[in-house]
């Protein structure tokens, strides 16, 4: 149990919560709120994250990328925890659990929940298996942005209010931007590494010093859009709650422009999951309390 409950990767969870809790709260301000399609999007949300992380452990090892020279935490695949065979067999239990939830959601929401659930799917598949894997191609961060952010909060507001809006895309923007900074920390971490396996992320792609540069700049985008919404007057001061969690932004660009070794760049991708969480949760609560720009 505790090789399969590593296999999950807890500490990725969060970016998995962050999206609905925020999706949620835009169904909220708009007075579409409802319970059921909400945990029902947890359930998936929560589920597709387990299946990409079980995914990539299979992948990364078949393909021989994940080696004995990594440094990230202990991939069960790789180091024989869990035979290969069962690590799939159990992707596949994942996706099939993700079902169920999945088609109480398109008795609700109709075809588009179809297309979005068979997307996310090919997307977690693709991202490190088939003919073409996107993270060995540096479309990693794109992917990571896409579902984590735009399509996970806009998909959780959709089969609430069934219909979107420009604001919920700008949250689902944020919230990328903060998710996809967690992704960009495990491959700077793993820049070398990857390299060697013939794994080209963005960050083998654009060396080190850019890729410290590019979480830089996802965070600050991330801080920047509620202060030009507010700015702008289309929210209210509440819509500022967010800068709370600042410092700790702050805190973490100086610690990954020290270029950390291995150790320190896994307990600052835990910290900056931690981050993205916090951030999303007083985004959440700033937008229920900004009802009256609605």
């Amino acid at each position: 149990m505790s090789a399969w409950l590593l296999a999950t990767r807890p500490k990725t969870l969060p970016a998995a919560v962050a999206p609905v809790i925020v999706g949620c709260a835009m169904a909220y301000v708009d007075r579409k709120f409802s319970l059921g399609p909400a945990m029902a999007c947890l359930a998936v949300a929560l589920l597709l994250q387990v299946a990409v992380n079980l995914a990539n452990d299979f992948f990364d090892f078949s393909k021989g990328i994940d080696t004995v020279e990594r440094l990230g935490p202990v991939r069960v695949t790789q180091s024989g925890l869990i035979p290969p065979g069962r690590v799939k067999a159990a992707i596949t239990t994942v996706f099939v659990l993700s079902l169920l939830p999945g088609l109480y959601l398109v008795t609700i929401a109709g075809w588009p929940v179809v297309v979005i659930g068979a997307a996310a799917v090919m997307a977690a598949l693709a991202y490190s298996g088939g003919p073409y894997p996107l993270a060995s191609h540096g479309l990693g961060d794109l992917f990571v942005f896409i579902f984590f952010g735009l399509v996970a909060v806009c998909g959780t507001y959709y089969v609430q209010a069934l219909r979107l809006t420009p604001m919920v895309m700008v949250m689902g923007a944020v919230v990328g931007l903060m998710i996809t900074a967690i992704l960009v920390v495990n491959n700077l971490r793993d820049i070398e590494t990857d390299q060697r396996a013939g794994k080209r992320t963005l960050a083998v792609m654009i060396g080190r010093q850019k890729t410290q540069s590019e979480y830089a700049f996802l965070l600050a985008g991330a801080y920047a859009v509620p202060v030009f919404l507010w700015l702008d007057g289309l929210a209210s001061a509440w819509l500022l709650l967010p800068l709370a969690t600042l410092p700790l932004a702050l805190l973490h660009i100086r610690l990954i422009r020290q270029s950390p070794d291995g150790p320190a760049l896994n307990d600052l991708l835990a910290q900056t999951a931690g981050l993205a969480f916090f951030f999303s949760l007083l985004l959440a609560i700033g937008l229920i309390l900004s009802l009256s720009w609605c």
